[in-house]
C-alpha cells in the first residue's frame, strides 16, 4: 500500500503500512504521512500527519490499518484513506501477557487526561508513571478494543509547494464517539522549536505535552534540518500542540485538531517549508 511523494525538493512524504519495526510502541498503529528529509524519515514515535484518533469518554481509540486509494494529475494528488480504527493503549509485561482490567484502564485514561489538562501535575505524574513502569516492567502496546469504526479521510497534495489539504468526514462514527482529534505530528528530536503568529517562541520542553493555541496560525521548526510544518486555526475545532521526549517510549511533536461529531466534516490545510 506504500506511497511516496515528492513534495519540496529534497522533502519526500511517505505514507505506508503499520510497520514491524518495534522501536517504538506505535509501530503497531496505521500511520499517517511520516516526513522525510534528504531520505532520512524524521518520524520517530510519532503518528504522522492527517490521522484520526477517536474517543470514547477518556478512552482514545487509535487505527490499526486504513485502505488507500488514490490518483494523480500533474502535480496534483488526491488520495482517500478509510481509516479502521479499532486499537487501544494498554500495558502488558514480558511472558505475563497484558496488564490490569477495566478499572485499572480507567484510571489511567483519567490520569493521562489530568497530565494533558492540568500543566502544574505534568512533572509529578509523568515521574510516577515512569517510576511505576519500570518497577513492574511495563510496557505500552496496542491491541483490540473491543470495537471498530471507520473514518474516510482525502489528502489533496500539491507536489512542489509544500501545501497539503485534509478533510474529514465522521458523519458515519457511532454514537457514543464523545471527540475527534485529527493529529499532526513528527519526531521531537528534529522538531524542537514552536513558533506562533502572536509571537510565541519556546523551545524543548517548554513547550508543554498538550496546551491550546490561541494564536491564528502556530509551526513546528526543526532546527537542526531547517523544515518546518504549519498549521491555521479552522472554525469549530481547537487547536492544540505538543511535545514529549521520554526514552525509547515518547519522542513526537506536533498539533492536533480536537472537534465533537456533531460537527460532523472539518478541513484544514498544512504547509510544509524550508526556514532560514
Amino acid at each position: 500500500m506504500g506511497l511516496s511523494i515528492s513534495i519540496l525538493t529534497g522533502i519526500t512524504l511517505n505514507f505506508g503500512d503499520p510497520s514491524s519495526d518495534q522501536k517504538f510502541p506505535t509501530a503497531r498503529l496505521q500511520k499517517g504521512f511520516i516526513l522525510l528529509d534528504q531520505g532520512m524519515e524524521l518520524t520517530e514515535e510519532a503518528v504522522g500527519f492527517g490521522v484520526p484518533v477517536i474517543k470514547r469518554g477518556l478512552q482514545s481509540i487509535f487505527p490499526g490499518n486504513a485502505e488507500l486509494t488514490w490518483q494523480k494529475e500533474g502535480s496534483r494528488w488526491v488520495i482517500t484513506a478509510i481509516f479502521k480504527l479499532n486499537l487501544v493503549e494498554k500495558f502488558s509485561r514480558v511472558g505475563n501477557g497484558e496488564v490490569g482490567n477495566k478499572p485499572f484502564y480507567e484510571v489511567k485514561d483519567y490520569l493521562a487526561e489530568v497530565i494533558r489538562r492540568f500543566p502544574v501535575f505534568r512533572r509529578l505524574l509523568t515521574s510516577i508513571s515512569s517510576f511505576l513502569r519500570q518497577m513492574f516492567h511495563w510496557k505500552t502496546t496496542y491491541s483490540e478494543g473491543g470495537m471498530a469504526a471507520e473514518m474516510k479521510v482525502i489528502y489533496t497534495l500539491e507536489a512542489g509547494t509544500g501545501r497539503t489539504m485534509v478533510d474529514v468526514d465522521v458523519s458515519d462514527l457511532p454514537s457514543d464517539i464523545t471527540e475527534v482529534v485529527m493529529m499532526n505530528e513528527q519526531g521531537a528530536h528534529a522538531f524542537d522549536r514552536y513558533r506562533d503568529s502572536s509571537g510565541n517562541c519556546l523551545q524543548g520542553e517548554a513547550i508543554g505535552c498538550w496546551d491550546e493555541v490561541t494564536a491564528n496560525e502556530a509551526w513546528f521548526e526543526s532546527s537542526a534540518r531547517r523544515v518546518a510544518f504549519r498549521l491555521s486555526q479552522v472554525k469549530g475545532a481547537q487547536l492544540f500542540r505538543g511535545r514529549e521526549l521520554i526514552g525509547s517510549r515518547l519522542a513526537w511533536a506536533g498539533f492536533g485538531f480536537t472537534f465533537p461529531p456533531s460537527l460532523r466534516k472539518l478541513h484544514y490545510e498544512m504547509l510544509i517549508e524550508r526556514i532560514a
